[in-house]
């Protein structure tokens, strides 16, 4: 008596199996590229400015250090007067810029709890724009404070 032995069907199963597994892999290297490679993201900077409106009309600034306090260069400050400010050396607080010219300056980062102000402005409270951007060790720049006091 001679038996047979019927292997048709474990060829489309294993061909089926492989079928999904390459179609899977596929969109899994497709995803990949198009989701999970950033280009040129860059690292938010995690440090801190204050700002606040003086009776005395002064907008007072203290730089509250944070995370990234080691990397800061400098802070420029802008106010609604379009003046423009930057922490210097040889100086306490900030320096103003001759003609928005900065050039000229050394600059330096500010000490964590260093209290820096701005002269009175003629705008009435809760519209003095103050605009804060830190400059970080590779020269990228961030803004560190936009605020109305």
């Amino acid at each position: 008596m001679v038996f047979w032995r019927n292997e048709d069907a474990v060829s489309p199963v294993i061909g089926t199996i492989l079928l999904v597994a390459i179609t899977v892999i596929i969109a899994a290297v497709i995803a990949m590229y198009v989701f999970g490679v950033p280009a040129n993201v860059t690292k938010t900077r995690v440090v801190a400015v204050t700002a606040q409106l003086e009776n005395s009309g002064e907008i007072v600034l203290m730089y509250q250090g944070g995370q990234d306090d080691d990397t800061l260069s400098y802070i420029t400050v802008t106010a609604s007067d379009a003046k423009k400010y930057i922490s210097s050396s040889g100086t306490d607080g900030l320096t103003i810029c001759p003609s928005g010219d900065c050039s000229s300056i050394v600059y330096r980062k500010p000490i964590i709890g260093e209290v820096m102000k701005l002269p009175p402005s003629n705008f009435p409270a809760g519209q003095n724009h103050v605009a804060v951007i830190g400059t970080f060790g590779g020269g990228e720049s961030q803004v560190i404070l936009d605020t109305f006091v």
